[in-house]
């Protein structure tokens, strides 16, 4: 399921972004704007429907979200009109990045407790290995067939292979309400908190405002690399080809990060897991080199392989697994909405005269501010998970 996501995430979007805005006769900031747009619609609904997850089984809405998920691509592959983009990149959006990733992350963060941390390392590997795969396989299908032919592909991919593994590995899934309980232990929480309960918690909206970081950044700055490697002087084929190591390394630091959830707790990494990040923005903005790519997308997946798990993990520790899709869905809209925002704010700037570099500045110097933020709450939480 978090493999299936790829065809409604940035990363996959992007790389038609200069043959759609071409055809369609879109700037930087209408077409930024138009996926801005498309994203929050997406995030809203997720906001309100994330809950289902607590009320149906996994499997079931798994299928259905690849089945819209397919629609939309066939969508895509047949796109006349600017306008005709809107709701097709809402689809993407909401069934691709929002719905696979957010029922996989609630489905093991509810059925695992003890090894919640490394199963979590265990479902996210999907999201680098299509980041390694996707990328480069898109580029090269465009180069013999055509960019809208990638998309119907892309649909048949989804009926002809994601449907059949769903169906088969979720045949047995556990029931709703069913858990990991080590004999002899109790939950790893004392209190199993609602989601109204959470939102008037303020260290709830603490954490959201740091962990949205990554999406808003990472999106931005792949939703733009043409206009980045253009401006650098280098080919999209050389940053694409760096995918693969951004995937590894994100692997590495999940699977890792898993390990180190189960014995120390994620919201003791919640102030570090930045960090890497923002050395490579900053590396992208002021380096010439095209070895600048390897570097940011090195540093780049270790805050995502990181964040991954951290995330999935984070929500149970702190308030529980009876309403864990409707509290997640509302940390998962906050996330997608930051994700919609950066390629329309960054678009709408480069159409201003504002540099690609300045933009990453900013964007270092954000992502720094939050970690600081992050540190100064880390006590409450704490106090929270125990309470």
């Amino acid at each position: 399921m978090t493999m299936s996501s790829a065809f409604g995430q940035t990363y996959f979007i992007a790389i038609f972004a200069p043959q759609i805005k071409s055809e369609l006769g879109l700037s930087d900031g209408g077409f930024g704007s138009l996926y801005a747009a498309a994203t929050i619609t997406s995030a809203a609904v997720m906001m309100w429907g994330g809950k289902v997850a607590d009320v149906f089984p996994i499997r079931l809405l798994a299928i259905i979200a690849i089945l819209g998920l397919a629609a939309m691509c066939l969508a895509m592959s047949s796109v006349a009109a600017a306008w005709m983009l809107l709701p097709i990149l809402f689809g993407l959006r909401l069934f691709g990045q929002g719905s696979m990733g957010h029922l996989a992350m609630t489905g093991v963060g509810r059925w695992y407790l003890r090894r919640r941390g490394r199963m979590m390392s265990l479902a996210v590997l999907g999201f680098p290995a299509s980041e390694a795969v996707m990328p480069f396989a898109a580029v090269t299908l465009m180069a013999a067939f055509g960019w809208r032919e990638v998309w119907t592909i892309a649909a048949a991919t989804l009926v002809l292979v994601s449907i059949p593994l769903v169906l088969f590995f979720l045949r047995a899934e556990p029931r709703l309400g069913a858990v990991e309980i080590p004999s002899g232990e109790t939950s790893g929480v004392r209190r199993e908190w609602t989601r109204a309960e959470v939102l008037r918690t303020p260290e709830f909206f603490v954490v959201v405002s740091g962990i949205v970081v990554p999406s808003f950044v990472m999106t931005g700055i792949f939703f733009h690399q043409a206009y980045l490697v253009e401006a650098k002087g280098w080919s999209l084929a050389w940053f694409a080809g760096w995918f693969p190591v951004y995937a590894i390394t994100s692997v590495c630091t999940a699977l890792l990060t898993g390990w180190l959830v189960d014995r120390f707790a994620a919201r003791s990494f919640l102030p570090l897991f930045l960090l890497p990040m923002t050395c490579g923005i900053l590396v992208l903005a002021f380096s010439t080199s095209p070895y600048a790519v390897p570097v940011f997308m090195l540093l780049g997946a270790l805050t995502n392989g990181s964040a991954s798990t951290l995330l999935g993990a984070l929500w149970a520790e702190l308030f529980g697994t009876r309403h864990l899709g409707a509290i997640r869905s509302v940390a998962f809209a906050g996330q997608v909405f930051a994700s919609a925002l950066a390629p329309g704010l960054m678009g709408l700037l480069l159409d201003f005269g504002v540099h690609i570099e300045a933009q990453y500045v900013a964007l270092a110097a954000y992502a720094l501010v939050s970690s600081l933020w992050l540190w100064l709450f880390v006590p409450r939480l704490h106090r929270i998970a125990h309470g």
